[in-house]
């Protein structure tokens, strides 16, 4: 694994959210307020990693008021756009040892002006960084499928690598367009109408129609079971090594940031692969969402295991 010290990485989190957790440590509740959402997430972990991010993000309302001064992160440039209307938000309860949800809002669509703002921002500082990760919302009324489509497209013909975590029509968009690497779980996958099961041949087929359809490498997530990966022509199961988990959410977003952290430093896609399967494995380990040690990865990431399955037809 390079050494990571001076790469960048452009994340577009168009719609973090306020997350608010209450924990148990011994005999007292304790709270915990943090911003989170699927780029959040994936920026600690490439920061983690020991790589830079420009995070492009919107945020407005009281909630947003709240939120703006915690998505000022170590090893972050900040580009945000203050909005008018509210931010998502959550409240989990984790006392019991498995989080309960107690009550959510994903915050409201962004207006024509500040997606207008957000857009022009985020096109700029991906093409300054030359790796871009476009992450989704926490739901998919906050921002329209076309904002991504424009936005990958813009990106890659101007020479930035695009990295996609997208699903359902937010991905049919980005495809279009083309983009350099997509990650996806298996259960997207599923209840996307990608793949009838989550059978490694089901899957599989699903990998190849995705590559056909614009992805140049296709990622997808299966929790414990390892990962399956296209890229180069070629198909393999990518095994994990084995460690018990204390959160299981999260995985996919550290596998996406161990990708673009490993691509920004000029590493291949073989060892972002690899990269990205250990940061995902080591994720689950740990209750903060996005977050692992550097020589943690660094050791897993000799352990992971890349078999072929078949060519890429």
């Amino acid at each position: 694994m390079r050494d990571m010290s001076d790469g960048r990485v452009m994340v577009f989190a168009p719609a973090p959210q306020l997350t608010v957790t209450i924990e148990q440590q011994h005999d007292e509740p304790e709270l915990h307020v943090h911003p989170g959402g699927q780029g959040i997430w994936q920026t600690r972990m490439i920061t983690s990693l020991g790589a830079r991010v420009t995070l492009c993000a919107a945020a407005g309302g009281e909630v947003g008021r709240v939120l703006a001064p915690l998505l000022e992160l170590p090893g972050v440039t900040l580009r945000l756009v203050m909005r008018e209307h509210g931010s998502g938000w959550y409240v989990h309860d984790r006392r019991g040892g498995s989080r309960q949800e107690v009550a959510e809002r994903p915050g409201t669509p962004l207006s024509r002006h500040e997606l207008d703002e957000l857009y022009n921002l985020t096109l700029a500082e991906g093409l300054r960084a030359g790796i871009a990760i476009l992450s989704g919302p926490a739901h998919p009324s906050v921002i329209k499928p076309e904002v991504y489509g424009r936005l990958a497209a813009d990106l890659r013909s101007n020479g930035c690598k695009v990295i996609a975590d997208l699903c359902s029509r937010h991905l049919a968009a980005v495809l279009e367009a083309g983009i350099s690497v997509l990650k996806i779980s298996h259960e997207e996958l599923i209840a996307d109408g990608k793949a009838p099961d989550g059978s490694t041949g089901s899957l599989v087929k699903a990998l190849v129609r995705l590559h056909e359809s614009g992805a140049e490498t296709v990622l997808v997530s299966r929790a414990d079971m390892g990962a399956l990966a296209l890229f180069n022509g070629e198909i393999y199961s990518v095994a994990l090594p084995r460690l018990t988990p204390a959160e299981h959410r999260g995985a996919g977003d550290s596998m996406t940031a161990g990708v673009a952290a490993t691509l920004a430093h000029g590493g291949h896609i073989e060892e972002a692969v690899r990269t990205g399967a250990a940061a995902g494995a080591l994720n689950v380990t740990r209750h903060g969402l996005g977050t692992g040690h550097v020589d943690a990865v660094r050791v897993l990431t000799e352990r992971v295991r890349l078999t072929p399955i078949e060519k890429a037809k």
